[in-house]
């Protein structure tokens, strides 16, 4: 486990939420929100966009919310409708309640929450858009217990995506990320169409083509330690045809 970078104020007193979706993870969103919670980042918030888990996820998530009122809060979507909406409510709330800076990570403890602070650093100090917690630039590492079939795929995607929407990134179905409030407006969540993990690939293109510079910083990407991916073959199948979509419906969208 990394140290978390120390910012100066009034960086780490940014007004920063972070927007787990979840869907049985009830073993995982404990350990998830201590470690969160222990950051040297005073304005940060957690919300919680639980897909009505049968595991009991959503349970667990508003003990821990009654447990720390002024910092975390729960979404109880309907049911399981995918990566991509989750997302656009948990985003569209977290800027509604007045978020200065939205991050985007998931709850199987795959991306470390103490890379947070040096994230948010980097965007800072930058005028990015967006930093991306990314596997694939210098230093950036994966699991030695990640899958071979699971290398083989996100190094195939970020080829295709690459090959079709010639989006310059290195980690294009990143989920662990840090968005300025104001490129997340710009960017309009109503234009977003994705429901499962091509929502990160579609965010990316569509902050792309509106100017927004995306910056990369390495992280080491965790193999989750409780509980199953949520990669189904519906998921994978959405994912190869939405680059062809997004480069139809978006052609003329430009600053």
């Amino acid at each position: 486990m990394i140290e978390p970078v120390q910012l100066p104020s009034p960086w780490r007193d940014a007004r920063l939420t972070v927007v787990v979706p979840t869907y049985n993870e009830a073993g995982n969103l404990p350990a998830l929100i201590e470690r969160l919670l222990a950051l040297p980042l005073p304005g940060l918030k957690v919300l919680v966009a639980d897909d009505n888990s049968p595991d009991g996820t959503g349970e667990v998530a508003d003990k821990l919310a009654a447990e720390h009122p002024e910092q975390v809060t729960v979404v109880h979507r309907p049911g399981k409708e995918g990566l991509g909406r989750a997302y656009v409510d948990g985003i569209g709330r977290a800027l509604a309640d007045g978020a200065d800076f939205v991050a985007q990570m998931d709850a199987d403890l795959s991306h470390p929450p103490e890379a947070l602070p040096g994230m948010l650093g980097a965007l800072l100090s930058t005028q990015a858009g967006v930093v991306i917690g990314s596997r694939y630039v210098p230093g950036g590492e994966l699991d030695e217990n990640w899958p071979l079939y699971r290398r083989a795929l996100s190094g195939w995607a970020n080829l295709y995506v690459h090959t079709l929407l010639q989006v310059r990134i290195r980690d294009l179905t990143a989920g662990f990320k840090i968005w300025r409030a104001d490129a997340l407006r710009d960017i309009g969540l109503d234009r977003v169409q994705s429901n499962g993990y091509s929502f990160q690939v579609e965010m990316h293109y569509l902050a792309t083509k509106l100017g927004h510079t995306i910056l990369e910083v390495p992280i080491r990407f965790e193999e989750r330690r409780e509980g199953l991916s949520k990669m189904t073959t519906a998921t994978k199948i959405e994912s190869a045809l939405m680059p062809f979509r997004l480069r139809a419906k978006h052609r003329k969208l430009e600053r």
